[in-house]
């Protein structure tokens, strides 16, 4: 079972948009801070009474964020 789920972090326009790799959640915020925030609640209201197993997931897994920035150069 997978301990993570893992989210892609990355500046679309004026806001910051997190995009699940494990699951089909997508938020956006005008900060990082309110990004953290809407990923967790995306993600908690996704998985509400369901079993996390089915989505192959361990109970109580942890959010690993990886920001994408642009090229310096």
């Amino acid at each position: 079972m997978k301990r993570t789920i893992q989210v892609r972090v990355f500046r679309d326009d004026n806001l910051y948009v997190a995009e699940c790799l494990d699951l089909p959640v997508v938020t956006q915020a005008p900060t990082l801070d309110q990004l953290a925030l809407n990923i967790r609640e995306a993600i908690a209201l996704h998985l509400e009474g369901e079993d996390l197993a089915e989505f192959g997931l361990s109970d109580h897994p942890t959010i690993l964020a990886t920001m994408e920035i642009g090229a310096v150069a």
